[in-house]
Order: structure tokens, then sequence, then C-alpha cells
């Protein structure tokens, strides 16, 4: 009876097909292997791309997970087939500096000749990718094998078969880390970092960037919560400073009310003032903490990495915040009734200027109630009148 029951085993051959591609591919990986981590720097404040220290390679071998780190440097230099080629036509090949144990971590192998060694690595010679030979037009190596690199030609060592897990090197030449220094001017920085680590720090490395982000994003939204509470501290600030000025800017004023100034005339002067008030603090800011920023990053030796979009919108948000603390002080100024502005201002002694639509007018204080009592002929004919009272 239990015979009765129990099922057939399914030996249908598409089943059969799959499972031997399911176990040749976790081969490939296996061979391959997927604990290899790329790290690249950054971008500086000028979009630009950072530099990472010299020593960083060495840096990351000494963590203890790591069981191997190499990198590439980026080097400015075109490769070419011969001399006689147009600079133009690059064929989008990098060319980079390599260290020796590259191939060894990134799991590599060489489809034609050999790679490089300490004493390659001195001299011109180079190793092309996969992609860089085709378009070469190169299938061969050795001493008569040469290219075109940066001004002077380059022995070909080496080709190498297509970098699965490595695929930018697939279309770069790769030249020896002492010889990119003495032939083509490489700084030593550089540019990519190839770590192969134990299989299960991996997932423990996924754990800590997964913190890290989120640790980053906590401290983000932190230093934006500072960021409003300054920029609302210096709102106040700017309001305040607009406020006083309104009060104190009573004799310029009622006499420009009475001699023919509008409300909107008024109103866009004091948030013009209060745009102006705000920009300045907001590039002295900018300025200031990108400074101090830099400072900081090359005393430590780290790379200086301010974003563009950070300072921009910094500027942006003290002229909004400018704009609406200026809102109310410029509504205040230009709903002021010349007689009440008058009459402040003809309570101080001395001259008051006045800004005509076309020149500056100075009035002496006393002449405000002729001011007043001229508005109706119209702005010129009340500085007539000023002017009159002023002999």
């Amino acid at each position: 009876m239990a015979a009765a029951l129990t099922q057939p085993q399914d030996r249908r051959p598409e089943h059969a097909v799959a499972g031997r591609s399911h176990a040749e591919l976790q081969r490939t990986l296996d061979r391959l292997g997927t604990n290899l981590l790329t790290a690249s720097p950054g971008r500086t404040f000028t979009g630009g791309e950072a530099k990472l220290p010299e020593r960083s390679i060495d840096m990351a071998g000494r963590i203890a997970p790591v069981e191997s780190a190499t990198g590439t440097g980026k080097v400015t230099a075109y490769v070419y087939r011969n001399d006689h080629i147009p600079a133009a036509e690059t064929g989008s090949i990098n060319v980079k500096a390599a260290r020796l144990d590259l191939l060894d971590t990134v799991g590599g192998s060489l489809a034609r000749g050999n790679w490089l060694n300490a004493a390659t690595a001195k001299y011109p010679a180079v190793v092309l990718g996969s992609g860089a030979a085709d378009r070469l037009g190169i299938g061969e190596v050795g001493p008569d094998i040469r290219v075109w690199l940066g001004g002077q030609w380059f022995s070909v060592v080496g080709i190498l078969d297509e970098a699965l897990l490595a695929p930018e090197l697939n279309d770069s030449a790769l030249v020896g880390w002492d010889a990119a220094k003495r032939y083509l001017g490489f700084d030593g920085h550089p540019t990519t970092i190839y770590v192969r680590t134990a299989d299960s720090a991996v997932t423990s490395v996924r754990d800590v960037l997964a913190a890290k982000g989120a640790t980053d994003k906590a401290f983000t939204g932190l230093m934006l919560g500072l960021g409003g509470v300054a920029l609302l501290v210096g709102g106040v600030g700017v309001a305040n400073t607009m406020v006083i000025s309104v009060l104190e800017r009573r004799a310029e004023i009622g006499p420009r009310r009475a001699l023919g100034a509008r409300r909107g005339d008024i109103r866009t002067q004091f948030l013009a003032e209060s745009q102006l008030l705000a920009g300045l603090g907001g590039i002295a800011g900018v300025v200031i903490g990108v400074d101090v920023t830099t400072a900081y990053a090359v005393a430590q030796g780290w790379p200086a990495v301010v974003p563009a979009w950070a300072m921009a919108g910094g500027l942006l948000a003290t002229l909004a915040i400018g704009a609406l603390a200026g809102l109310y002080p410029a509504v205040r100024a230009s709903r002021l009734p010349p007689t009440e502005a008058l009459s402040g201002a003809c309570s101080q002694a001395g001259t008051s200027k006045v800004w005509m639509p076309d020149r500056v007018v100075p009035v002496p204080i006393r002449s405000c109630s002729m001011i007043l009592l001229n508005t109706n002929g119209g702005p010129r004919a009340a500085a007539r009148a000023a002017a009159r009272g002023g002999s």
C-alpha cells in the first residue's frame, strides 16, 4: 500500500539539463569567487574626482578579513596602433597603472603572453585587455608587437581573457606602476581598489555598509535639522534688522511717499535690501564652510569633498529665508502713511535725502509741512516747494 502511494521520481530530460546547468554555474561562481569588493573615490566640491591616498591599497590590505588588496590608477595618456593614427581616434581605450598582484586578486587570466613582473613593470611594457586588443587589431604578443602609448612605443607582453568580475579591465591598456610614473607622469594615486576577502566577511561588510548607510542618513537628518534652526535664527535676525531699519528710516520713507513714490516702490526697496543682506551672509557662510572643511580634510590627510549641490542649496536657502524675513518689514514700510512718516521726520533736525525718480533731492526737515501741503501738485512741484522753503 505504501509502495503504491509513492510518487515516481521526475526524470524528465529538461530537469536533468537544468540541474547540470545550475551545477556548472555554481562551479563557475566558486572558481571566480563572489568575495571581490571594489572601491572608488568620490567627488570633490568642484565636481572632479577625489584622490585616494597613495598608501590606500596597503591600508586596505591591513584590514583583518582582507585576503588580498590591489588596485589600478588612471593615467592621462592614449594608446594607438601606431604613431600615424590621428590623435582624436583613441578607440575609448583607458590607460591604467596596475599592481603586480592585480590578476590574482580579480581572478583574471591571460589569453596570450605573460602578466607584468618585477622587471617588465619598470619598463615600457603593456598588457592589453581583450576589448582593447580587438580594437587595436592585435592578436599576438612579443618584443616586436608594439603600440604607440603616451608618445612612445610600448611592447605588448600579454593579452587578457575577458575579465568577468572586473569588466572595466577589458577596455584598458595596463602598464606597470613604476613605468607609469617614469614614462607617463602618473601621480601614484590609485583610482580603483580591488579587495578579496573571506567569504564570511562579505556578508559582514554588507551589514556594516547597511549600518553605515543608516548612520549616514540619521547624521544627515541631524545636520539638516541643525541647519534649519540656524536658518530660522538667521531669518529672525534679518527680520529684526529690517524692522529696525523701517523705524529708523521713517524720515526717508515719508518724503518719498509725499513726493510720489508708490507703495510697491517702497516694498521692492526693502525686499531687495533684505535679499542683499541674506545673500551676502549666505556667500560668506559658504566660503567659510568650504575653507574650514577643506582645511580640516587636508590636515587629516583626507580628500576634500564638498558637493556643489550643498553649496548651491545653502545659498538658495538663505535667499529664500531672506525673502520671507524681509516680507513683513517691506509691507509695513509700504503701508506707512505719509503724514505719520512726515511727522516723525519733522521731529528730527537736519536734512533728509529724498530719492526722486531721476535724482536725489536733499530736503531741509523744516520744509516737511510744505512738502505735505504741496503733494497735490505732483512730485516735481513738491520738490520745487521744498527747495524754496529751504532757501
